[in-house]
């Protein structure tokens, strides 16, 4: 309440000393310098006010973007009276109506025009860092929170296999903190996780991770925003979500799954080729029995329930590749096919 107080009793003070300066600066141009020098020089003072207002609750380049576009509406509004009355021979008097409304239109869309610009500023800049550093052709990418708190970005990235600009929302970063403050313990764990994990990739040299507030209030679900935001900046969103993954393809966006990746870098296993393995339960048709390989996929054995609990050899019959992982289907070896081996 005190801080309150002060920062109000700052700015009346400030109205003051600009109300005071506004009549001092007038009485050099006018006999009578109190209405209109109060007048100016406390709307100068309320117009700082207001732009310091709106330094804490926005971002700088999206303040300084609309107080350029005001001025740049008030200026080409200023000309555009100008060359009208100047066409048509009008007096200052006549234009003077003519110059307020115009002045409030261009006024206002330069505003509007230059929040947009400040916006989009971002976007930009890292377009044109991509251009100095050489990443021209590599897309923004954008991380999703189930994909930070996986962990296996951080070591794909180490690999140089990823570089450039990764973007980092501030409703990403809500997220996560929410998750590392739950009260639920593996989810706390989880969260936690993921915030050493961004600690971890802040501090690579071959990638950049750039945090951006761009939000969208109206919509509420953390997966919609990402597709928003990489429709509205033409990024991919990198993710091991599936659902994530076929919404935002279904919205025209490119997704990195990591899922994909790993899938797509295990060991080619072809109909026909031997393995042995060991059966450690039973799966879900009939006689069925389930393996693990070491890097966790699961291998179906048709037949094969009484041999749970051994290593057996098996042949593959057929491998199931999808976004989720990989299964591979096999049957148990017999002696037959031992000795026609």
């Amino acid at each position: 309440m005190k801080k309150l107080t002060r920062s109000m009793i700052t700015q009346m003070l400030f109205l003051v000393v600009t109300a005071v300066a506004g009549i001092y600066v007038f009485t050099v141009i006018r006999e009578d310098p109190w209405p209109v020098g109060l007048g100016i020089g406390m709307a100068v003072g309320g117009s700082a006010i207001l732009v310091q207002y709106l330094f804490g609750k926005f971002p700088l380049r999206i303040v300084l973007g609309g107080l350029v576009g005001l001025y740049g509406g008030l200026i080409a509004g200023g000309l555009l009276t100008y060359s009208t009355g100047t066409l048509f021979h009008m007096s200052l008097e006549q234009t003077a109506p003519m110059d307020v409304f115009i002045g409030l239109i261009m006024g206002y869309f330069g505003l509007i025009t230059g929040i947009r610009a400040g916006r989009e500023f971002q976007h930009a800049g890292s377009i044109l860092s991509f251009w100095l550093e050489g990443y021209r052709a590599i897309p923004p990418k954008i991380l999703d929170t189930s994909v930070i708190i996986d962990g296996r970005i951080a070591d794909i990235c180490a690999t140089d296999f990823l570089e450039g600009i990764f973007y980092l929302p501030q409703f990403v970063i809500q997220e996560l903190q929410y998750i590392a403050d739950s009260a639920d313990g593996l989810k706390r764990a989880r969260g936690r996780r993921g915030l050493d994990i961004l600690h971890r990739m802040r501090s690579m040299s071959q990638i950049k991770i750039q945090i951006t507030d761009e939000d969208f209030p109206h919509i509420k679900d953390v997966d919609a925003k990402l597709v928003a935001l990489a429709r509205r900046m033409k990024a991919r969103i990198i993710t091991n979500d599936l659902n994530l993954n076929k919404v935002a393809e279904l919205q025209g966006v490119r997704v990195l799954n990591i899922n994909d990746l790993a899938n797509a870098v295990k060991p080619v296993v072809l109909p026909g080729e031997v393995m042995k393995i060991y059966l450690v339960k039973e799966g879900k048709e009939f006689g069925q029995a389930i393996a693990y390989l070491d890097d966790g996929t699961m291998i179906v054995v048709d037949n094969a329930r009484k041999s749970i609990g051994k290593n057996v050899e098996v042949s593959v019959t057929s491998v199931l590749q999808t976004s989720a992982g990989r299964m591979i289907f096999g049957k148990l070896r017999d002696d037959g096919d031992q000795r026609q081996e």
